[in-house]
């Protein structure tokens, strides 16, 4: 018997044991995306009778968001980062609360303390040969929740993939509850002409031997598609979705030239299919590490020809970029958009590059067609990436250059790339602002 399988058993309890443990009036840290303790979350909205004002912090779930319900008010509110589909009602209908913060500043304000964390929820795959435990797919923040927390209660699942780079000990753990589910999966849609086009148009700024930061939808899929033909890519990215894998098993990703973690690939979070979690398992090529080290600018800046390719839901003619409201309703977050562009700007090589992209058109559900490239964002947009930070703006229909460029240059080259049937209201605008024709 190893020395550590005592002090393990002394800590496996049941999940209503575990969560009983909880106090009303705490704020508690609950794993990020596919991390979420599904069997530690349901308890917790069992045992509510006895529990009011808990506070729940995290970033975007996976999970219908139970606790976000109406009828839960008073016992639970959220208050996070990132709203996703679970989530998001409960802050744009008042019962959650939204807190603007880059991403990598996440686990830095809980180490100091300014977003309380007295109790963390989270999933673990082990123990190891030697009682070590791996926070699987969601290191991000969650580390250091772990590591702040008074109470941790760790979800044991089978399922989850153990992942290197940022192990726990036995000893950061209070309460195990070992209990074996599905993981949530994202898996991916068909790719739209639209997005593969965009695609190949932020592919054309990908040398060989570049870094790349890659998110999850039709748009990074796209570029991964595009990608295929490049040699010796490297991955320093928040997150990684299936599309990287297609990558790595092409022989695309190499991380020959990778600055920090040489042949490596540097993640925060994934967030796929169960292939991408598979693949994760024990694989000595991926490293998952704290989001406060992946996404830190002064990090990204390091690495060899850095490429960070971003998402927005609207960009204005001076170049501001709206990437997670809607006016005043709150989408999704910040995450890591602004850390990947501020580092790709102070790359120390001289050649890092961001790109925010997105399809010139929008069809919204009542049949409208709105423009992405607009006169003005919403009235209430908060403003995700100031005009100061945007590189490059890629829509189907080609790049913008920002940096280095004036008002009256970079409307023009915006309007270029905008739709073809909203470019005339655009050029009125032009007009009207520049006081000169298109």
């Amino acid at each position: 018997m190893k020395q550590w399988e005592n002090e393990y058993r002394s800590k496996v309890c049941t999940a209503a044991e575990a969560i009983g443990r909880i106090r009303s009036g705490q704020h508690i840290f609950v794993a990020n995306n596919i991390g979420e303790p599904q069997a530690l979350l349901a308890e917790l909205v069992a045992q509510e009778d006895r529990l009011y004002d808990l506070t729940l912090h995290h970033m975007v779930t996976q999970s219908p968001g139970e606790y976000t319900r109406p009828e839960h008010a008073g016992h639970f509110r959220c208050d996070l980062i990132f709203c996703g589909a679970g989530t998001r009602g409960a802050v744009n209908e008042g019962r959650g609360d939204y807190t603007p913060c880059f991403f990598y500043e996440y686990p830095i304000l809980i180490r100091r303390g300014v977003i309380p964390c007295e109790v963390a929820l989270v999933q673990v795959a082990g123990p190891d040969e030697e009682g070590r435990f791996s926070l699987g797919t969601s290191v991000d923040y969650t580390y250091q929740a772990v590591k702040t927390a008074k109470l941790v209660i760790a979800q044991v699942n089978p399922r989850m993939p153990f992942t290197y780079g940022s192990l726990l000990e036995l000893s950061d753990i209070d309460c195990l509850v070992e209990q074996e589910e599905e993981l949530y999966e994202n898996p991916s849609r068909s790719i739209t002409e639209v997005e593969r086009r965009i695609g190949q148009n932020c592919a054309d700024f990908v040398e060989d031997g570049a870094t790349v930061q890659l998110g999850i939808g039709g748009i990074p899929d796209a570029v991964a598609m595009a990608l295929m033909g490049k040699k010796d890519l490297a991955i320093h990215s928040e997150m990684i979705a299936d599309c990287t894998v297609a990558l790595y098993e092409a022989g695309v990703i190499t991380g020959k030239y990778k600055t920090t973690e040489p042949g490596k690939m540097a993640v925060s979070f994934l967030q796929g299919t169960r292939k991408l979690y598979d693949f994760a398992d024990r694989n000595p090529d991926l490293l998952m590490l704290p989001v406060d080290y992946v996404n830190h600018p002064l990090v990204v800046m390091k690495q060899h020809k850095m490429v960070s390719i971003n998402c927005a839901i609207e960009i204005d003619l001076q170049g501001q970029a709206a990437s997670d409201s809607i006016g005043l309703r709150q989408y999704s977050g910040v995450g890591g958009q602004v850390d990947f562009i501020r580092g790709a700007a102070m790359s120390e090589d001289g050649k890092g590059v961001s790109i925010l992209a997105l399809p010139s058109l929008q069809q919204t559900r009542d049949g409208r067609r709105l423009s992405k490239i607009v006169p003005f964002l919403q009235e209430g947009a908060g403003v995700t990436t100031s005009r100061n930070d945007v590189d490059y703006v890629v829509t189907e229909y080609g790049a913008a250059a920002m940096k280095g460029q004036n008002l009256r240059k970079r409307a023009r080259a915006l309007i270029e790339i905008a739709h073809p049937d909203f470019r005339a209201a655009l050029a009125e605008e032009f007009e009207k602002r520049f006081r000169e024709p298109l």
